[in-house]
């Protein structure tokens, strides 16, 4: 985790820098209201997407002294019969605003650009059943991330036969609106990182997940869709080294992604042996001479068969997720790896995961570097 996670949740900010991105000087002007889209998905299944509002009434908030329960916002994603209806937005005007302010880069960028972003989900789509249910596939954003910078992986999985809740952890993220009209924002960690706020997000990022699906399986619309025996995580930046901490603990979740997060604490509490992946920028292979480190601390932990440790060459912190593609269309800096070629390799990796610990396939990908993504390395 980021020693300044008030930052841009654009990813642009000086502690990014410092980890090497782009310098800001070389941002694109923007003349022209900028045209945000994903990719779109590569499975056979169209996919549907609605949004869950969740009451967890066991426990109070744990960012905020004045809220008496936790609140969550969850979006769904599934396999659906057929490409009905709209298209799900990506986020709110409201969360867009938020998001679009916070780079003062894009002053000149209309503050609803995001709002518009074409997405290929479609909202409310009847969702296909199957016997037995799909896999479940829990996703958790980076800090001060909204849940919607997954949307293109998201998309992926779902199309591919997966069930995908991602959850939107309130306060850590720049900006949640609720169905009422509420926006709240970042409050998690403003005083500053430490190791004791890199356990707390941990632990309550557990709790979050346990509690979504707890619910997930107590609702009767969910729990028909849902294959039980089959449940992994993946998590992006904090949201990957949370999905690596809650997982031997877990008596859900089956296996486990981190897309480059950095580990804090840096070690398990005992000793990781289900089905692990991680894979990272450049800056986390061994030796790389990073700041960080916490990758070669944290790998000894990790003890099963099915362990990968992947770099992508030329990729950067956000290289894994939208804003890979999203921020050169906001006129922002390109990273050396472009952002689609960047998302197509995390699509291919972590679907080769998935496949291979929950549905039983054999990926050969997984075994060894490809000629097809030369960019990718194996530790």
């Amino acid at each position: 985790m980021k020693k300044t996670v008030a930052a841009s949740v654009l990813a642009l900010s000086a502690s990014l820098t410092t980890l090497g991105a782009i310098p800001a000087e070389a941002a694109a002007p923007v003349t022209a209201r900028p045209v945000t889209a994903l990719p779109a998905p590569t499975g056979d299944h169209p996919v549907g997407k609605t949004d869950l509002h969740l009451i967890d009434s066991s426990r109070p908030d744990p960012w905020v002294t004045d809220r008496d329960v936790r609140e969550l916002m969850v979006s769904i994603w599934y396999p659906a019969r057929k490409a009905a209806g709209r298209r799900a937005p990506y986020v709110t005007p409201q969360e867009s605003e938020l998001i679009i302010r916070s780079e003062p880069r894009l002053e000149d960028v209309p503050a609803d650009t995001l709002a518009k972003t074409v997405t290929h989900a479609r909202a409310g789509a009847p969702a296909l059943r199957r016997k037995g249910g799909w896999p479940l596939v829990v996703l958790s954003p980076g800090m001060t991330l909204p849940r919607a910078t997954m949307t293109s992986l998201a998309e992926e999985f779902a199309s591919r036969g997966y069930l995908v809740a991602g959850i939107e952890h309130t306060y850590e993220s720049l900006a949640t609106t609720f169905p009422d009209g509420r926006t709240v924002t970042f409050e998690a960690g403003k005083a500053g990182q430490t190791p004791e706020t890199g356990e707390k997000v941990a632990r309550v990022r557990a709790a979050d997940t346990e509690f979504v699906l707890k619910r997930l399986k107590a609702d009767k619309r969910w729990n028909r869709l849902i294959d039980e025996r089959r449940i992994a995580m993946v998590g992006h930046s904090v949201g990957g080294q949370s999905a690596a901490h809650l997982l031997p603990v877990s008596g859900r979740i089956k296996a486990a992604v981190n897309l480059d997060g950095t580990y804090n604490p840096k070690t398990l509490a005992k000793p990781l042996v289900k089905p692990f992946m991680m894979i990272g920028n450049p800056r986390h292979q061994p030796e790389s001479g990073g700041k960080d480190g916490s990758w070669e601390l944290f790998w000894p932990h990790v003890k099963g068969d099915g362990k990968r440790w992947l770099t992508v060459t030329g990729a950067e912190h956000m290289s894994f997720v939208d804003y890979a593609v999203l921020q050169p269309q906001l006129g922002l800096p390109r990273t050396p790896i472009d952002g689609k070629r960047a998302l197509t390799i995390t699509r291919s990796y972590v679907t080769a995961f998935l496949d291979t610990h929950l549905k039983g396939e054999r990926r050969p990908l997984l075994d060894k570097p490809s000629g097809t993504f030369p960019e990718v390395r194996f530790w």
